[in-house]
């Protein structure tokens, strides 16, 4: 079976949503997803305050990227970028890119943000320049899924999206959740192809 690393930075539980819908279609497409977060950041330490975080699934490591065998990144959007403490951990990779570990490996993106015209599609194409870098393969949202042309909230081409309000968290309708289940499956059914053409 194929796995898929779900990592994802968020501070108001919506990227986490987002996260969870992609792993249920990580397993519609019949891989397992590996749910992992990473630390936040702090001018003075190089280091997270706690080696656990309070809550949420585990703080992910290089070895949970190189085992992987694909990889769908989330983040909310800070100004049109990914969040600070998702490229502190994907700029810590150098070793990962010196051996190739990822390259030739599917790779998809989420975001969340605030309001509806808030940089999410900037910020997923953020994050898909390092995943570039890496030689890994770029999975978006064709628009042969109903929901990316249905959808009023979230949901781009370039990868799941949410628009949470700034109100406080919306729920994520029915659209944006297609949609991040839609990105789960194709990640891991691409994966799942690539796995089983290199055993030939």
């Amino acid at each position: 079976m194929t796995e898929i690393l779900v990592l994802y930075y968020s501070r108001t539980g919506a990227t986490a949503e987002l996260a969870r819908q992609v792993c249920r279609g990580v397993e519609i497409g019949g891989g397992m997803a590996r749910l992992r977060t990473v630390p936040p950041v702090s001018a003075e330490s190089e280091r997270p305050v706690h080696l656990l975080p309070q809550s949420g699934p585990p703080y992910a490591t290089h070895e949970d990227l190189r085992h992987a065998d694909g990889l769908v990144l989330g983040s909310p959007t800070r100004f049109g970028n990914m969040a600070a403490p998702l490229k502190y951990f994907l700029d810590g990779t150098a070793p990962l890119w010196l051996s190739g570990a990822l390259a030739g490996k599917p790779a998809g993106v989420f975001t969340s943000t605030q309001t509806l015209h808030g940089g999410q599609e900037t910020t997923l194409l953020s994050m898909m320049l390092p995943l570039l870098h890496h030689g890994m393969y770029l999975v978006g949202v064709p628009y042969t899924e109903a929901a990316l042309s249905a959808t009023r909230a979230g949901g781009t081409p370039y990868g799941a999206s949410h628009v949470a309000g700034a109100d406080g968290p919306r729920p994520l309708s029915p659209e944006e959740q297609t949609i991040a289940q839609l990105l789960g499956r194709r990640v891991a059914e691409l994966a799942s192809r690539l796995r089983a053409g290199s055993q030939h």
